[in-house]
């Protein structure tokens, strides 16, 4: 059986247009999905990548019509620019690696449950309120990410080292032994390589 480890970033709008086509592949190929919340600002620092308002105006535009194209290929509700971002990604980040210590619930709905909270229902996932919301409609105790919070940064800053180790540096991205797959466009190549395997 093979194990995708995910990469995922609750504020990202590539993140969020992937859908839940991740959970559709992998259980096509009765794959396992690790989900790993990581510190996305970390990692570009560290591979020298600007944060997305200081990155060329070029870039910046090419970015958006990218959503547009994407969001309209998948026919997907997104608001462009939401009216909580940035937030604090860690109150999401720290409820998807309780959840699924935890066990018990959907993970792959928790995970999109969050991104459809910041991208299109204009709800801030910095507030307890709105993550221990994304929990309970997924099947986990709503006070999950308030218990060890102390563990739950310890392991966010280890996912975040083992993305930089595994060649991440953006989100979101999909890991197969030493294959990396980045953004929501390359779920056909993970499709194809599990297919392989």
């Amino acid at each position: 059986m093979s194990t995708i480890d995910y990469y995922t970033f609750p504020l990202s709008p590539f993140t969020y247009l992937a859908q839940n086509d991740l959970e559709t592949i992998a259980a096509k190929h009765n794959a396992t999905v690790n989900y790993k919340p990581f510190n996305l600002m970390h990692i570009f620092a560290e591979t020298n990548t600007p944060a997305v308002p200081d990155r060329h105006p070029n870039v910046i535009s090419y970015r958006m019509q990218e959503l547009i194209r994407i969001s309209q290929r998948r026919n997907a509700t997104i608001n462009f620019k939401p009216a909580h971002w940035p937030t604090n990604p860690l109150p999401a980040s720290y409820a998807m690696i309780a959840a699924q210590e935890a066990g018990g619930g959907d993970m792959g709905g928790l995970v999109f449950a969050l991104l459809r909270a910041c991208w299109a229902e204009e709800k801030d996932i910095a507030q307890d309120a709105v993550v221990n919301e994304c929990l309970q409609a997924n099947g986990f105790a709503a006070d999950l990410m308030q218990h060890n919070v102390d563990h739950l940064a310890a392991v966010y800053q280890e996912n975040t080292q083992q993305a930089l180790s595994s060649g991440v540096f953006g989100a979101p991205t999909y890991v197969v032994g030493e294959e990396v797959f980045w953004g929501q466009d390359r779920l056909d190549y993970l499709d194809d390589y599990l297919a392989g395997l």
